[in-house]
């Protein structure tokens, strides 16, 4: 065989190898984290009771909080 030169087996394992790669970095990424933006005017006290009413429907969907959502507050 010539210097420089792969042969079969080589060429196979080298495609095989680099047919792999590319997705092997996707296995580990975290699942996507979803924003709620909730505006309201003034204090916290006046949205209680609804801010933990949308907490609870989420929770019924599968959503939790500091998971796979967040809930931003402005």
């Amino acid at each position: 065989m010539q210097p420089g030169r792969l042969n079969r087996r080589e060429l196979v394992t080298l495609l095989g190898a680099s047919a792999a790669w590319p997705t092997a970095g996707y296995a580990q990424q975290p699942g996507k984290i979803f924003r709620i933006g909730f505006l309201g005017f003034g204090s916290a006290a006046t949205w209680a009771n609804r801010v933990e009413a949308l907490r609870g429907g989420l929770r019924e969907l599968g959503y939790v909080e500091r998971k796979n959502i967040v809930i931003e507050f402005r």
